[in-house]
């Protein structure tokens, strides 16, 4: 046991040397110098748990401080008392094995030793990986801190899984695996599902640390969490540790992404066409190769006006670029399995896949990293995925004018507003729609539904039915099968609908301005010129989004809502000028002349005139659920028991 001993002070030396050195403690934390007593008396008793060896970091008081270096490793020399109770342990879990349980303090899921130091420091001596304790639970007070958000939700979900050794550095993102894992929020797991994670975390855990995991500053949960995104939960369960290492390997860029704060590059106008080299042009003889491109729709463009729209997009770049490309629709890839669809587009000779609904973004995601070759674009907003680019509107542009026409239109102080789902981008066509109205009425309210929740004709009929006239509907015109009351800015009398004016979505000018840039490899430059997620959020300076007015508009509605068209294609202006209020009376953007993008992007509140709420997710129809499931703000994605 002596060679034992002199290695583990060597280690606890060198530890302590460096230490000093970096002008760091060279001494283990003690919980009682940065928690008040009386706090440590009011802990949960969590009882007995297997503790993670590298989440337990000090000690519970100063008595065992000096005899240890930050890695638990012995600092006092071989000849005293301590080094021979040190040995007899190591003898003791050498031969029959260390079984009883220390006694912990757990603060912030990081562990403080009151009883076992040294048996701690022996099983981490030899590379354990656990040890068993009785864990009491220190709470910190809740506050802004998103490490306290973050733990907090960690709380929650040990209260269910029993989990205590699964960190993320991202907010949201236990419910996100909750949700990867098939299992509803709040749901017990049982004993069996402990165990098969536990067996599958520690193999993913060996092979992410192996092919340099261990290097980087962002957690296993949150390598594991992208690799199942990707590949999937159950694929693990087979995997091989070589299989394993192979993926990981082809998502890395997706992985270290997460190391950085900022993981989006927001693309706000299309890149500066380069360009043609006359020269080189001269000189050339072969014909360039037709550039094969594909659609693929979750729904049918006869059913859909969604899909319609995009499917009239689809035949404006044929008529723009004549022979330069070849185009191919797939419809309704989620009746069968929309990756084998997208991998169909693939073996088609498509090297640009446009995948136009966010429901669609996992089998794009996992298309996209096995086919590195070919450039795939998610419909989407706010996804922080290295591997698949994303595309969307400003339209809330659009319903800011909307907004300012409904407050001066509208005969009392109330008008309606019906929204799809609660996802990125949707928020901010609400607040920007509320404050428009606000502008022209300072009194109006904006009464707010859900077609995720009450279905389209049901939404505005419940707001016909609080004498709301002004209704501002979805953007899209759809069929006889859709029970849609009214499209766009409408007045609504007797169950008759007048439109107004309507936000129209110019996917046909998106794509060509997208196409041009392929061709021109601008789009492939950007990727490999920047480290971070790519999102082309275009708005009407692009010419992607515009509004239109119908016959009853008065003339001098056009008029208003021409000058701030206006300041939206010159730049000039934002619709979300601060300061102003949300609904909880919290103060936006106090100190700045606007919002960034990025704020307007992760709105998950509502505006002070906006009278309704952001659904739950439990609400929600199975549409709204499973939009919600890939792009929900954070407050859609709770069940209506937690609020």
């Amino acid at each position: 046991m002596n060679e034992y001993y002199k290695e583990a002070f060597r280690l606890a030396q060198k530890e302590y040397r460096t230490c000093v050195f970096k002008g760091k403690s060279p001494c283990l934390p003690v919980m009682d110098d940065f928690i008040p007593q009386e706090k440590i008396t009011t802990g949960i008793n969590l009882g007995l748990a297997e503790i993670p060896l590298k989440f337990i970091v000090g000690t519970k008081s100063r008595g065992r401080v000096n005899a240890f270096a930050p890695n638990f490793m012995p600092i006092l020399e071989e000849t005293t008392e301590f080094a021979d109770k040190w040995k007899s342990l190591c003898q003791s879990h050498l031969t029959e094995g260390i079984r009883d349980p220390i006694k912990v303090y757990e603060y912030m899921n990081r562990y403080y030793v009151e009883e076992g130091n040294k048996r701690v420091s022996v099983m981490k001596f030899f590379d354990a990986y656990s040890i068993v304790g009785n864990v009491i639970r220190i709470l910190p007070e809740k506050t802004d801190d998103e490490n306290v958000q973050r733990y907090y939700e960690f709380v929650e979900f040990h209260k269910f899984s029993k989990i205590n050794f699964l960190e993320f550095s991202k907010k949201g993102s236990y419910k996100i695996l909750q949700k990867l894992l098939g299992k509803s929020e709040g749901e017990l797991w049982s004993d069996d599902e402990r165990k098969a994670f536990s067996s599958v975390y520690a193999s993913f855990e060996k092979a992410y640390n192996t092919v340099g995991g261990d290097k980087l500053s962002t957690t296993v949960g949150d390598a594991l969490l992208s690799y199942i995104q990707v590949y999937g939960y159950t694929q693990l369960f087979t995997a091989s540790s070589t299989d394993i290492k192979k993926n990981l390997k082809k998502i890395w860029e997706d992985i270290t992404l997460k190391e950085n704060g900022d993981t989006i590059e927001l693309k706000t106008a299309p890149a500066e066409e380069k360009k043609p080299n006359l020269i080189l042009s001269a000189i050339t003889f072969t014909k360039p190769s037709v550039l094969k491109v594909a659609f693929v729709y979750d729904g049918n463009p006869e059913k859909s006006g969604w899909v319609n729209d995009h499917e009239q997009g689809r035949f404006h770049v044929e008529r723009v670029f004549g022979d330069k490309i070849e185009t191919s629709a797939y419809i309704d890839a989620m009746l069968s399995d929309p990756l084998k669809v997208i991998e169909q587009a693939v073996a088609d000779g498509n090297k640009l896949i446009f995948t136009t609904s966010p429901r669609m973004l996992q089998a794009s995601l996992r298309v996209a990293v096995e086919h590195p070759e070919v450039v795939i674009m998610n419909c989407s907003l706010n996804i922080s995925h290295r591997y698949v680019r994303t595309y969307y509107t400003r339209m809330y542009e659009a319903k800011f004018i909307l907004g300012v026409l409904a407050g001066a239109l509208a005969e009392s102080d109330y008008v309606g507003y019906v929204c799809d789902y609660p996802i990125f981008g949707q928020i901010a066509g609400i607040n920007a729609f509320a404050l428009g109205a606000q502008m022209t009425n300072p009194r109006a309210k904006v009464f707010l539904e859900w077609s995720a929740v009450k279905g389209a004709k049901n939404a505005a009929l419940s707001l016909t039915e609080k004498d709301i006239h002004i209704i501002s509907s979805q953007d899209t015109a759809r069929f006889q099968n859709d029970d849609r009351h009214s499209f766009g800015l409408s007045r609504i009398y007797d169950g008759k609908s007048e439109l107004l004016a309507v936000p129209v979505w110019k996917w046909g000018i998106y794509y060509e301005e997208i196409l041009r840039r392929m061709l021109d490899n601008t789009v492939k430059d950007e990727y490999a010129n920047s480290n971070k997620a790519l999102n082309y959020y275009w708005g009407m300076s692009a010419g992607v989004v515009d509004i239109e007015y119908a016959g009853a508009l008065p003339l001098a509605s056009r008029r208003c809502a021409d000058f701030f068209r206006e300041t939206f294609i010159h730049n000039f202006s934002s619709p979300f000028l601060t300061p102003f209020y949300t609904q909880k009376g919290d103060i936006i953007g106090k100190g700045q002349k606007s919002l960034t993008l990025e704020q307007i992007i992760s709105m998950d509140y509502l505006v002070e005139n906006v009278v309704g709420d952001i659904p739950a997710y439990d609400e929600l129809t199975y549409m709204g659920k499973a939009t919600v499931d890939v792009v929900g703000v954070e407050k859609s994605q709770t069940s209506s028991s937690d609020e």
